[in-house]
């Protein structure tokens, strides 16, 4: 193998961890599910959606007639909100909880699925009330409170279409989104609360729907507004006949609603993708397909009792996370969840696993980012709490590095629970790769193979599959259920963004991967994160997981710079663990990291330069934005930063960099 590729193919992960017998034998996934998908995949999923409750049954699976715009079960007619709620309490489960809800400052409240199904009929009612039939679009700006889920829901029954904007983006933002999507209607709050304080959500809003300076106005009708921080100063702007207090409206309504029929395809949502310039880019999903795939993998992949377990997903429903593994695919498979509104590290860095001992959460799903967050603070908080109840843990927001991979697994799994890594995105719906556990022998770091049913290959530019521990760029090659639909009112860039490159069947995803010879596949991160450096693609994620796997390290991000000599050089910026912060603090700290990865990958991959850093930018969802980090790397004046959760950050870089 070429010195190249050996620098594309790095950090091959050794460990692994076959299932039990006992949990093998008690799995949901059984293997045999592969085989029936691989045999006939549009069957498998027809015999997935006939799981859900179809007003009238679907005769056809798939039409791919006209590629890339495929439709699923397009003749059939269900009722995505009936599907979450009440057909569970039909079949008797009405006292089953559907979520416990924890506020940050610690109030609380649980709803059975009776009670969530009469709130979210009533505020259906409401919504009716207010104009709002099939097809209209209603912006959702919330903190994780009841009324946000309510609310999702509620517009889901009347075959309307919701877009969630999560409740921090800026007035321009929302203007932005409420603008292209024409919304009648805004759902929001008087605030909410983060980081132990209440911060205002209403003035945000009264900001965007005010006229810009041609004087033009939004499509916005009526703005509902949830009572939650009672902070009088953030309804300053109260505009009598648009604005309306969400509880004095809904106890006006009937408490009875009969949820109607709506065709498979009918639109359910628009999400709008962050961090991008110029128009926002809407996904739009369907109805019949994505709920069938959100429901069949967050069984399988979480390996779900419903009767037993107690499962959590950390993510906002104003990100895809949210609205799949949040409310859709629990709620479908009649789950009892937990919903908490703060961050992880209020009023305690131990806030997480007090919530878990509380409620005792079996199933956790989160992301990466507040992993390595709780490495660096170390085991010792984790350790305070009675952890024991958690059997699966899950990741998902980008590839999990194998050292944060195994301590998820020792610290807070007791060194026992199976992980399981998921890839997917906003634009695919649902999960397109992972383990499945009780089947899959898990290697930390590597998100494995993809869900039955799913067509994923590893290619070169000429779309020509590639070998074992070859890098390319990962494609999904035949349509799947909850693929989305389109750009809201722009097909041209649907297909232009998407699809282009390989053709209208070929789906590239923007993500680089390699196969490893068992075939599972590993993800390197987005391709405009790879490095060129002197001629070798180097991948940033590759080079992060060689820096955290340093006992010194606890997160790392890595940029390519320009670089007159090489074409571009490796920039590091890395956070310390809390318990190496003496060996941090000496000089050739930099040093032994450089020499470290050099070590682990190859000269060529040797830093240019380690900054240590007390934190990364990050989006609220935690995603490290290293566009930002690049921009300083390179000298540059540093872009918009409007999304971070602490703009602050990059000021504190900065200065470390001095």
């Amino acid at each position: 193998m070429s010195e190249s590729n050996e620098i594309d193919n790095l950090l091959h992960e050794s460990r692994r961890f076959p299932p039990s017998d006992e949990f093998r034998a008690q799995a949901v996934a059984k293997a045999d599910l592969y085989t029936t998908a691989d045999a006939d995949p549009q069957a498998f999923w027809a015999e997935k959606a006939r799981d859900l409750h179809w007003h009238t049954p679907f005769t056809q699976t798939l039409d791919w007639s006209n590629p890339p715009f495929a439709t699923w079960f397009d003749d059939g007619e269900l009722n995505v909100a009936y599907n979450c709620l009440d057909r569970h309490v039909l079949a008797g489960n009405g006292d089953r909880v559907a979520f416990h809800w924890e506020g940050e400052p610690g109030d609380s409240k649980t709803f059975t699925y009776a009670e969530l199904t009469a709130e979210v009929k009533k505020a259906a009612n409401l919504l009716t009330a207010l104009g709002i039939r099939q097809g209209d679009r209603v912006a959702i700006y919330l903190p994780l409170i009841p009324e946000a889920v309510i609310a999702m829901l509620a517009v889901a029954r009347l075959g309307a279409i919701h877009t969630v904007i999560f409740g921090g983006f800026s007035a321009e933002s929302i203007r932005d989104r409420v603008n292209d999507a024409e919304a009648s209607l805004v759902i929001t709050a008087d605030g909410g609360y983060r980081k132990g304080r209440a911060f205002p959500l209403k003035p945000t809003v009264d900001k965007a729907l005010a006229p810009d300076e041609a004087g033009q106005a939004t499509t916005v009708k009526k703005v509902l507004v949830v009572k939650r921080t009672g902070d009088e100063t953030s309804v300053a702007g109260w505009q009598e006949g648009r604005d309306l207090w969400w509880h004095d409206e809904i106890a006006q309504v009937d408490s009875e609603h009969v949820a109607k029929p709506f065709p498979a395809e009918n639109p359910l949502f628009i999400l709008y993708t962050s961090g991008t310039t110029g128009k926002p880019k809407g996904i739009l999903h369907t109805s019949g397909g994505y709920l069938t795939q959100v429901a069949f993998t967050h069984k399988n992949v979480f390996d779900l009792k419903p009767e037993t377990d107690v499962y959590w997903s950390t993510a906002d429903v104003g990100w895809i996370t949210g609205h799949s593994y949040v409310v859709y695919g629990p709620l479908a498979n009649g789950a009892t969840e937990v919903i908490y509104e703060g961050t992880p590290d209020t009023p305690h860095p131990g806030r997480w696993w007090e919530i878990i001992q509380k409620y005792k959460v079996s199933i956790l799903y989160a992301a990466p980012t507040a992993i390595r967050t709780f490495m660096k603070l170390g085991r010792q908080i984790p350790q305070q709490f009675d952890l024991s109840s958690l059997r699966l843990l899950g990741s998902v927001g980008e590839p999990i590095n194998p050292e944060a991979w195994v301590w998820y697994r020792d610290v807070i799994g007791a060194g026992k629970t199976p992980i399981v890594d998921t890839w997917w995105q906003t634009e695919t719906g649902a999960m397109m790769i992972s383990a499945l556990p009780g089947i899959t022998t898990l290697k930390p770091g590597s998100a494995q193979i993809p869900i039955p049913g799913i067509a994923i290959d590893v290619v070169d530019e000429r779309l020509h599959s590639t070998g074992p521990d070859q890098g390319g760029l990962l494609v999904v090659t035949q349509p799947w259920p909850s693929m989305l639909r389109g750009i809201w009112g722009d097909p041209e860039r649907y297909v232009d963004t998407y699809w282009s490159k390989f053709g209208p069947t070929t789906y590239f995803a923007g993500d680089g991967a390699r196969r490893d010879k068992d075939g599972d596949i590993w993800l390197l991160g987005r391709v405009d994160d790879v490095m060129n450096v002197s001629g070798h693609r180097l991948s940033t994620a590759e080079i992060e997981s060689s820096l955290v796997s340093h006992p010194m390290v606890a997160e790392a991000a890595v940029v390519g710079a320009s670089d007159e000599t090489t074409g571009q050089a490796v920039v590091a910026f890395v956070i310390t663990k809390a318990s190496h912060a003496d060996d941090a603090a000496k000089d050739d700290a930099a040093a032994v990291l450089r020499a470290h990865v050099a070590q682990q990958i190859g000269a060529i991959a040797r830093p240019r330069q380690v900054f240590i850093v007390n934190e990364l930018p990050k989006t609220r969802s935690g995603k490290i934005m290293r566009r930002l980090l690049k921009d300083l790397a390179e000298g540059r004046e540093i872009g918009d930063t409007t999304t971070l959760a602490d703009t602050s950050v990059m000021t504190a870089i900065t200065d470390t960099m001095r």
